[in-house]
């Protein structure tokens, strides 16, 4: 039986000075609310109710737990309520991880949107290029670039990003631009490595995907800097379109190699597996779903 429901027929049986009304208000049997008063007494050790065939009235020690427990059972009235609204209605605080390069898209915009539609909705915004443990770091909703192979996570897909091979017209001037990706083999390739990760870049010639090992010229473990590196004409990054469009339009950096390159890159959203997800969850991977668009730009805001 549980506590609750033993404190709430307790609390009735003594409003009502009456095992019988008592199980009336609560429609149960009143043996049963007798059987749960017992059960409370047991637990405490103590009588709870002085019982005669015409009247039953607290002991002190009744007293004792009916001034005590009405608080109690109040604040989880308060709270069940509050947990019922956080189930229906978008509240509380989403903790959610997005890689730096979705900083410089329409990402962070879309999620101020979303916090003006839900203002009873709060954000950690987890900045990150590491692969988190959901359960392990208490995310709620991790948004990843490539596929996400961890079969305990829900997992939706939002958009491709489409990638290029990119380097400044003098940088191609002095070395001759490419025909073919197996040409890259001779060009200076700036490249952003994951720890343990041989250094390669995809690609597709007639259809069929191969991977072209490199020997880069400069190696960083995040791609930010490689645009700075590109720009002063140091060689070949192979990166998100988002993250040059602005050179690229600019004339800045110029693109080789389009037909080559395999557009099977996507934007997911993860989040765990739960019977129950928080109504601020759900409506925040609904609201993605919607405004993420087919290609991300860059911000600028």
């Amino acid at each position: 039986m549980d506590s609750l429901d033993l404190l709430q027929t307790f609390r009735e049986v003594a409003r009502r000075g009456s095992f019988s009304a008592a199980a009336r208000a609560l429609d149960m049997s009143p043996a049963n609310a007798s059987k749960y008063v017992a059960a409370l007494e047991k637990r405490f050790g103590v009588r709870l109710f002085n019982r005669t065939t015409r009247k039953v009235s607290l002991t002190d020690a009744g007293h004792l737990l009916y001034q005590r427990s009405g608080p109690v059972l109040e604040l989880v009235q308060m709270t069940t309520g509050e947990l019922q609204d956080r189930a229906h209605k978008p509240s509380g605080r989403l903790t959610v991880t997005a890689p730096h390069p979705l900083m410089q898209t329409q990402f962070p915009t879309m999620l101020s949107r979303f916090l003006v539609l839900h203002p009873a909705v709060s954000l950690n915004l987890q900045v990150t290029n590491r692969v988190v443990d959901l359960a392990e770091e208490g995310v709620d909703l991790a948004l990843r670039v490539g596929p996400i192979p961890d079969a305990n996570l829900i997992v939706r897909r939002f958009t491709c990003i489409e990638r290029v091979v990119v380097a400044t017209p003098a940088y191609w001037a002095e070395h001759g631009e490419p025909q073919h990706p197996r040409e890259l083999s001779a060009h200076r390739t700036l490249a952003a490595l994951q720890s343990g990760e041989a250094p390669h870049w995809p690609f597709i010639d007639g259809g069929k995907r191969f991977e072209l090992p490199l020997q880069p010229y400069i190696e960083t473990t995040s791609v930010a800097p490689l645009v700075t590196f590109a720009m002063h004409d140091l060689g070949v990054i192979y990166v998100a379109r988002v993250s040059v469009a602005a050179h690229l339009a600019s004339g800045a950096l110029k693109s080789v190699l389009e037909d080559f390159i395999p557009q099977d890159v996507w934007l997911h959203a993860a989040y765990a597996q739960r019977r129950q997800n928080s109504a601020a969850l759900t409506a925040l991977v609904e609201y993605l779903e919607k405004e993420t668009p087919k290609q991300l730009m860059p911000s600028h805001v």
